[in-house]
């Protein structure tokens, strides 16, 4: 399962990705973290010191990585970050996933991804989604199975739709405060994505109080899936004192694992996502890759390619 945290800027986005990982792993799951906010917190609030090294740095060498041999994509210049995969490409399983040598393995042995931050290099000339294609690259070749989860965190706001990379998730999180501002933005992500069939699911966040749920009920209703209560635990994580999952109050220990369980629950749909990768792949290419590439990247799109499990069977040599 592909879950995306997204909400507004200073929600604790970040913060729930990372308790939602840490909690995965404390449950035997296997889990792969992906930071791809523009503010590259994530490896700090998972417990690393340093930071994986930068996915947009190797992107070329990703490219080569998955489009293998297929005769559709001649070049890595050839890909941009919609292209999808067809007969050739390097499919990736969960387990390639995590062996990419980019990442970093947390303490609590989360394997980290990160697209990486601003350089001065990009300052003024560079948008933050060229950093993020490796991302959404890299899941469209992914073939995850039950229990296997992906969690990326993503840009704040209603910035995440500046790229097909939120139609990839099989549950997209909105983390929301008990105010009108947390509120607004689910409204704004909901209303974008209603279109896409995405499924999206609100976590309530920092509530201190009955009040604050009913505030959140009022505004997101069915949506509103639990919450986070105030916690002197997450405080002590943020501020970097040590932290463990034994540390979260009873009902915020809860919470995690009613998402957990409406994860598991989400029923994998290979047609919509092949669908939308196809879709998104030929919005791109209209809209500024063909004048880039010099020819019709719709090409690349494989009719015969059947998306899902029976793709890793598919040579890739």
């Amino acid at each position: 399962m592909r879950v995306a945290f997204v909400g507004k800027g200073g929600s604790g986005k970040t913060t729930m990705s990372a308790l939602f990982a840490r909690h995965l792993a404390g449950q035997s799951a296997p889990v792969v973290a992906v930071d791809a906010d523009i503010n590259q917190h994530l490896a700090l609030v998972l417990g690393l010191e340093e930071q994986p090294e930068p996915l947009g740095a190797h992107l070329t060498e990703i490219k080569n990585l998955l489009r293998g041999d297929n005769p559709r994509i001649t070049s890595a210049e050839d890909m941009v970050k919609t292209t999808p995969p067809g007969a050739g490409s390097r499919i990736l399983s969960f387990d390639d996933l995590a062996e990419l040598e980019h990442g970093r393995t947390t303490p609590d042995g989360i394997r980290l991804l990160a697209t990486g931050p601003f350089t001065e290099d990009d300052l003024g000339v560079s948008c933050y989604h060229s950093k993020i294609g490796a991302v959404e690259l890299l899941l469209n070749h992914l073939v995850d199975g039950p229990g296997e989860h992906v969690v990326v965190d993503m840009t704040a706001g209603a910035d995440s739709f500046a790229s097909g990379l939120f139609t990839r998730f099989d549950l997209t999180v909105l983390v929301a405060e008990p105010t009108r501002q947390g509120v607004s933005v689910y409204r704004q992500y909901r209303d974008h994505a209603a279109d896409f069939q995405v499924p999206i699911v609100v976590v309530g966040n920092k509530v201190h109080g009955p009040g604050d749920v009913d505030f959140l009920r009022e505004h997101a209703g069915d949506d509103l899936l639990t919450w986070m209560e105030h916690s002197a635990a997450v405080r002590a994580l943020e501020q970097g004192r040590p932290f463990t999952l034994d540390d979260l109050e009873a009902h915020n220990s809860d919470a995690l694992c009613v998402l957990h369980k409406h994860v598991d629950a989400q029923v994998k749909d290979w047609e919509r996502f092949g669908h939308q990768t196809e879709e998104f792949h030929l919005r791109n290419a209209r809209a500024w890759a063909n004048a880039r590439a010099g020819h019709d990247l719709g090409d690349q799109i494989d009719p015969s390619f059947v998306y899902g499990p029976a793709s890793l069977t598919q040579p890739s040599d």
